[in-house]
């Protein structure tokens, strides 16, 4: 009868270890789930600031041409169509 109660006493203990082994388990898993998703939102956010920063730069570097007249120039005629006077437009069929 002895031998049983010790029996039963080392399944009680084992299974509460169990318990709390897949418990800890279970939070260290999501943990990394959570880090994972985490790590590829900064990711996508990095990705998104660096196309930002990019057209951010091309952006001003269109601003500042528009104060020359040369490019202004070149804008109203391949954008525009528009010519000097005197000029008779010039068209390759292509747009």
């Amino acid at each position: 009868m002895k031998a049983r109660r010790e029996r039963r006493e080392i399944n009680w203990f084992a299974l509460i270890m169990l318990a709390i082994i897949v418990y800890f388990a279970s939070i260290l898993i999501s943990q990394q789930v959570y880090l994972s998703q985490a790590a590829d939102e900064y990711a996508s956010a990095k990705a998104r600031l660096e196309a930002a920063e990019k057209e951010n730069t091309a952006l001003k570097e269109e601003a500042r041409q528009l104060n020359e007249l040369g490019y202004i120039e070149k804008i109203a005629r391949e954008e525009l169509g528009m010519t000097r006077a005197g000029e008779l437009p010039y068209s390759t069929g292509h747009k």
